[in-house]
């Protein structure tokens, strides 16, 4: 698809600095990017080496200016650059229509302009939204619910029950209301705990592949509105993640807990059961985190969980130890011969 700068930025709206009639076919890095490209530069890095790229067009910030240089200005050029290339690479779906290969229970109702691949498996009485896409190998339960302009991408398995809002993305491999870890002792051995709630995914969420959101013991799992999650994430049973939190790779969070709007949980982070994590609050990775945390909070990476600065320190203070051990243990002889003195 071929687009003029007055087009994009139309789309974007930004202004265009430059010819408006320069067409460009498609969007690249800044480092590779052709003569008939648009190129994101909306970091001072980029900036201050506008003349490396031979990008034909460049997405910066308000205000900037290069001679010579056809430039789409945009407050938000990030923002503004995935959008475009949300029109030139939407996301795949595949063919129109309900496949004869889909296996299709009793109960069945979907909304307008359905897109279900071959090999999927729909259970009694799931309702579908407007254009729906579903792709090959998924699994969705008895009485699912899902809404309008939600992709589901192959391999994902939606169990019972669970509830799925609108414009959502399941990345690949991702099973959605399994049940909880849990097991109540008798005797030597345990007893499974029946999880009869739910999973409820809202509008605007994307889960990334190979997630695991385990199904309530009663009521539901909750992932609020706009929150996205990264590959080989776990979220336990009845837990809640707050409104546009985002949640790094290979977090594990436990049973009950509670994550506020707008946190950020980094890489490996692991969260305990039972805990509440306010509003804005950012968790390093690798960051073993065992009480709640006020909202604002920021606690840096390792075990256990610190708050940001009194990590700094702490790592500032590492490679000192081997010389204040030393100190230490010449202080020690030094009072061990004035207490034989004495």
């Amino acid at each position: 698809m071929t687009l003029t700068l007055a087009a994009i930025a139309q789309l974007v709206g930004g202004e265009v600095c430059g010819d408006p009639a320069k067409a460009v076919v498609g969007a690249a890095a800044f480092e590779t990017a052709a003569p008939d490209e648009i190129a994101l530069a909306g970091a001072p890095r980029y900036l201050k080496r506008i003349d490396a790229t031979r990008a034909g067009a460049l997405m910066v910030p308000p205000g900037f200016e290069a001679a010579g240089r056809n430039l789409v200005r945009v407050e938000n050029p990030a923002a503004a650059f995935a959008r475009l290339l949300s029109v030139w690479h939407p996301l795949p779906r595949p063919a129109a229509g309900i496949s004869p290969a889909a296996v299709i229970g009793g109960g069945f109702s979907v909304g307008v302009e359905p897109a279900i691949a071959p090999m999927v498996f729909i259970g009694e009485n799931v309702s579908l939204g407007d254009r729906v896409a579903v792709h090959p190998g998924v699994f969705i339960g008895d009485e699912v619910a899902i809404g309008d302009d939600t992709t589901i991408f192959p391999n994902v398995t939606i169990m019972r029950r669970c509830r799925i809002g609108r414009r959502v993305i399941l990345n690949p491999g991702s099973v959605i209301g399994a049940d909880g870890f849990g097991f109540a002792p008798e005797g030597e051995g345990y007893r499974k705990i029946p999880h009869t709630g739910s999973v409820r995914i809202d509008d605007d969420c994307e889960i990334g592949a190979l997630n695991t959101i385990d199904r309530a013991t009663f009521g539901a799992t909750w992932i609020k509105q706009g929150a996205k999650t990264d590959n080989l994430v776990h979220i336990a049973h009845n837990v809640t993640v707050g409104e546009n939190s985002v949640i790094v790779a290979q977090v594990g969070i436990s049973g009950s807990t509670v994550i506020g709007k707008h946190a950020v949980l980094a890489g490996q982070a692991g969260i305990a059961g039972h805990l509440t994590l306010g509003d804005h609050v950012t968790v390093g990775p690798q960051a073993g985190v065992g009480k709640s945390i006020e909202s604002g909070t920021v606690v840096s990476s390792g075990l256990p969980a610190m708050a940001h600065r009194t990590w700094l320190r702490v790592v500032r203070e590492v490679p000192r130890l081997p010389e204040l051990a030393r100190r230490l243990a010449e202080l020690e002889k030094r009072l061990k011969r004035l207490e034989e003195k004495k």
